[in-house]
C-alpha cells in the first residue's frame, strides 16, 4: 500500500518565482510542486500538494489529515508566526508533521523568529529552498520506516 502524504503550503507561496526572488528564488510554485512530486514518487509516496491563502481552508485540510491519519509536510508561511488556530489544528495530528520553510526565518526579521507551529511539529527544516521539502520527504520516509 502506498503511503499518502499531505503537503500544505500557506499564503503567498502561489507567487513563488515573482515574489521576492532574492529571498525565495526564481522557482515557480508549479516547479516546486513538480520537484516535490518527483521526490515523493522516488520514495514511494503519493503526495497531495495544496496551497491556500485562507487560514480556514488550511485548518480544514489539517482536520482532514488528522481524521485520515495522514502525515503532513507544511510550509505555513506567514501563518507560522501568529495563527493559533492553525497551531491548534496541528496539535490534533496523530501522524508526523514536518514544518518547512524555503528561507531561514531565524536569519530574517525579528517577528519571523517565533513559530507557533513548531511545538506540534516532529521536526523543522528551513533555509534550503526547494530542498527543504525534499529533505522533509526523506526524513518522513525514515520516520515511517522506523514505525513499521
Amino acid at each position: 500500500m502506498v503511503q499518502r502524504v499531505l503537503v500544505i503550503n500557506g499564503p503567498n507561496l502561489n507567487r513563488l518565482g515573482s515574489r521576492e526572488p532574492e529571498i525565495y528564488g526564481t522557482l515557480s510554485y508549479s516547479e516546486l510542486a513538480g520537484a516535490i512530486s518527483e521526490k515523493a514518487l522516488e520514495l514511494g509516496f503519493e503526495v497531495d500538494i495544496r496551497q491556500s491563502n485562507s487560514e480556514s481552508e488550511i485548518i480544514d485540510w489539517l482536520h482532514f489529515a488528522a481524521d485520515s491519519q495522514l502525515p503532513v509536510i507544511m510550509n505555513p508561511a506567514a501563518f507560522t508566526h501568529y495563527s493559533y488556530a492553525i497551531a491548534d489544528a496541528c496539535a490534533m495530528l496523530g501522524e508526523p508533521l514536518i514544518e518547512v520553510h524555503l528561507s531561514n526565518p531565524g536569519a530574517r526579521e525579528e517577528f519571523r523568529h517565533h513559530s507557533v507551529i513548531t511545538p506540534s511539529a516532529t521536526g523543522v527544516i528551513a533555509g534550503f529552498g526547494v530542498d527543504s521539502y525534499l529533505l522533509a520527504l526523506q526524513a518522513l520516509s525514515r520516520l515511517l520506516l522506523s514505525k513499521a
